[in-house]
């Protein structure tokens, strides 16, 4: 328990006691009321044993009873026979009989956070200094508790502001967008006091879908959950409005299976110049305290604060990348028209050099054969790291088919039309690591190969998980053929390559 929160415990509890001496009264109690949804949180009192305070159970509802009345027209009130009073009605079991009653509302200016009420004075009647008493430490207890409130809200505010500037600035150090709406559920889940914190976002249905959970249970029961397409909540979210929900469980715009789990809820749109990222929802445990008018102002602005940082930590990711890929380009133009330009020229020397030769020198003529071939595969390896520095900024597939296609689909944008890719077999299931990542290279090679042969205009590849090596065992099989000629004017070789699984 908070320092504050102990002192103002103390505060209230000398208060009730100091009006019971005062007074001469037997009993006291001082209640705690949470205007917004008029319940009482908190009960002070003197004259009651342990044991009767067990047999009383609950508290107050805020609504019936002498309390009640006190909340609904806050003045003053003295009975001389409570009982004869049809207001007085609602005693729990257990409540130990009273007769008299002085009763004073707590407030600040209007608004009434409590009573402070004393019964069964020990001799005669309440008098009007027993009210001027009871009235002057109803308005120290207000003073009390309103000051409580004051430094409280003051301190919600300033962690809701901390808790905002810490996560700009975790999404502005690069976080990877997953991480990001994760690092916003989280920090959420924090300051609200929630049970879960948790990000939806819109599925191509029309619904949406959990796809982050922060929660100290097993987030695997919330990950993954759908609100279905007509369901009386989702106009709402897909709009782009808040919805705050008393109890999950029980409201009937709510329809998933794990509402019966949370009580209170905030639902707040997670959206940026128009754009809607998602949803951040915020559910506490049932029975757990309401969200008040303050927690939700709270939240709705921390909402559109990181909202706003999602969005400029997705453009500056953006940025980022396109400075990469604008340097790499540059790198691959710089690759071309220096060095491969000069390793090409020297190649060419050194053939016209092996053709003149008139001495007949087998050893110069396989010198010079071999640093002509020594050339030639480092022309074709600059190639192929050229041809994979262009290629686009695309995230990365996890499948290998999805790893040909992204090498066919960027080769496009260099060579000016589509490859033309067939697969045979379950080419994802049946090609291990490091065979699949050998045939890239293959196909990266061959592409960057047929992108500076003169006339081609169609590339065919087929990945066959099909095959078979000459001794029978299972293999893959790579072909790559263009439409192109070579130098000396045949038809381009096509590219075979095959290795066993």
């Amino acid at each position: 328990m908070a320092e504050a929160d102990l002192e103002l415990r103390t505060t209230l509890q000398h208060i009730v006691d100091t009006a019971t001496a005062l007074t001469g009264a037997r009993y006291g109690a001082l209640s705690i009321l949470e205007p917004e949804h008029r319940r009482f949180t908190d009960l002070f009192t003197t004259g009651l044993t342990d044991a009767e305070r067990l047999r009383i159970g609950r508290l107050p509802d805020g609504h019936t009873g002498i309390l009640g009345v006190l909340v609904d027209d806050p003045q003053p009130l003295r009975l001389d026979d409570l009982t004869a009073d049809p207001r007085s009605s609602g005693m729990p079991p257990g409540h130990p009989p009273m007769r008299s009653l002085l009763g004073a509302p707590v407030r600040v200016h209007s608004e009434v956070l409590g009573s402070l009420v004393v019964t069964e004075r020990r001799s005669g009647r309440f008098t009007d200094t027993d009210l001027a008493l009871l009235r002057l430490l109803a308005s120290q207890a207000g003073a009390a508790i309103g000051g409580a409130h004051l430094y409280e809200s003051a301190r919600q505010r300033e962690r809701w502001i901390e808790g905002t500037a810490a996560v700009t600035r975790a999404l502005l150090t690069g976080t990877a967008t997953t991480d990001a709406l994760m690092t916003v559920a989280e920090r959420a889940r924090m300051l609200a006091g929630a049970s879960a914190g948790v990000i939806l976002q819109p599925t191509g249905d029309g619904g949406m879908e959990i796809v982050t959970a922060s929660t100290l249970d097993d987030p695997a029961g919330l990950v993954g959950t759908v609100i279905e397409p007509g369901s009386p909540v989702l106009v709402q979210l897909l709009g782009g409005e808040e919805v705050f929900i008393e109890d999950s469980a029980t409201d009937p715009r709510m329809t998933t299976h794990v509402r019966s789990r949370f009580g209170p809820s905030m639902m707040l749109p997670l959206q940026s110049g128009g754009r809607l990222i998602g949803t951040l929802a915020l559910p506490r445990r049932r029975g757990d305290r309401p969200y008040t008018t303050v927690d939700r102002l709270l939240a709705s602005q921390f909402a559109s604060q990181a909202a706003l940082a999602l969005v400029m930590a997705d453009a500056q990711h953006y940025r980022e990348q396109l400075a990469v890929y604008e340097d790499r380009d540059r790198i691959a133009r710089d690759l071309h028209d220096l060095v491969v330009q000069r390793l090409f020229a020297t190649e060419m020397m050194l053939e016209s050099t092996r053709r003149k030769d008139v001495s007949g020198d087998s050893g110069t003529d396989e010198l010079l054969g071999r640093a002509v071939d020594e050339l030639d595969s480092t022309i074709q390896e600059v190639r192929t790291a050229i041809f994979a520095l262009q290629q686009p900024p695309a995230d990365a597939p996890t499948t290998f088919r999805g790893k040909v296609l992204r090498e066919t689909g960027g080769a496009a944008a260099v060579l000016g039309f589509q490859p033309s890719v067939h697969f045979a077999g379950a080419v994802d299931a049946l090609v291990p690591e490091p065979v699949d990542e050998q045939l890239l290279t293959v196909l990266r090679g061959a592409l960057a190969t047929a992108h500076r042969r003169a006339g081609v205009s169609a590339i065919e590849v087929e990945v066959d998980a099909t095959a078979r090596e000459p001794d029978g065992r299972a293999a893959v099989r790579l072909v790559v053929a263009d439409d192109g000629r070579a130098e000396d004017g045949t038809r381009s070789p096509t590219v075979i390559w095959q290795a066993p699984l």
